[in-house]
């Protein structure tokens, strides 16, 4: 297991830093200035920008030193906001955009797990449908468009709960709702076909043959395994969560890392797209290094597997 939990560790340094590379790559190949919109400035100004940046070196020494910085987790100054960091940016977004997230992906795998539960315990009858019918709605219907509708009916129509603004509790419900919406689908959609499969295997029959009651063959046996390929894939729900998504978050007005990041793209702010980017991966790498880990202890067959091997 140790050898194992280093193996991955490995791999997913190596993973960042190949993000991180191809990153800075893909910023010195796109075409632009980032200081074209500052409108004409004379040539000592331009210079003296060009070298406060460090773009005036080889591009090897730029990535040198940038990769320098960012294992001491400085991501630079912004090239915009003269006064202000790209770290600065990142503390002041991403506490919003880890709340929205985090809330989200609670109401993503608890009413996903439900609905997966309840739909293959009800396989082709009235509630498995209206599961899966809700299920596909979600995963058919944009995030924005439903934030649209909440927004306009919710908010604006029966004046229930607030919007457009970040201020307390009751305006985070909406959004979370928006964003939710689709990995519950997923989640409640995935959960309902691993339940199916598990509940027809030799076990399963083994545990009824005993006479063990059905909640204790569901909750102990079905669910614990069944819920496998979920964990599989919660890293990136909730690192795609977490991190923020700029449609919600300027739909509804949310001050997080995604309506930041969408910002220094089209003002062509280079470190912060690099320093977004990269903090993006970082936690996108460690979330699923931390659910393969956790594999594990779900599943001990795949712990005996690797410690054997």
């Amino acid at each position: 297991m140790f050898k194992y939990t280093l193996n991955r560790l490995f791999w997913a340094i190596i993973t960042v830093w190949v993000i991180i590379t191809l990153t800075f790559i893909i910023m010195k190949i796109i075409p632009g200035n980032p200081f074209a919109k500052e409108g004409p400035m004379p040539p000592a100004v331009y210079n003296n920008l060009q070298h406060h940046y460090n773009l005036d070196k080889p591009e090897i020494v730029q990535y040198g030193l940038y990769l320098k910085s960012v294992l001491q987790f400085d991501f630079g100054p912004s090239m915009k906001s003269k006064s202000i960091t790209v770290n600065d940016y990142i503390q002041k977004g991403f506490p919003i955009s880890l709340h929205l997230g985090l809330q989200a992906l609670v109401i993503a795998i608890a009413f996903g797990l439900i609905l997966g539960v309840i739909a293959a315990l009800n396989r082709n009858r009235w509630p498995d449908y209206s599961s899966m019918i809700l299920a596909i709605v979600g995963l058919s219907i944009p995030n924005f468009v439903l934030a649209t509708f909440l927004i306009h009916y919710v908010a604006v129509e029966w004046k229930l709960l607030p919007v457009a603004t970040w201020k307390s509790w009751a305006h985070t419900i909406l959004p979370s709702i928006a964003l939710a919406m689709m990995p519950m689908a997923y989640i409640a959609r995935l959960m309902r076909s691993s339940m199916l499969e598990v509940m027809s295997q030799d076990y399963i029959l083994t545990a009824k043959a005993k006479g063990l009651s059905g909640s204790v063959i569901i909750i102990k046996h079905a669910i614990r395994n069944a819920i496998l390929p979920v964990v599989t894939v919660l890293g990136i729900l909730t690192a795609n969560l977490v991190t923020g998504s700029f449609i919600i978050e300027h739909i509804f007005g949310i001050p997080g890392m995604g309506e930041m990041f969408v910002k220094s793209i089209f003002s062509r702010d280079y470190p912060v797209i690099l320093g977004s980017t990269i903090f993006y991966s970082i936690i996108l790498v460690s979330l699923i290094f931390i659910v393969d880990i956790a594999y594990t202890w779900i599943d001990p067959r795949i712990k005996i597997t690797r410690e054997s091997s």
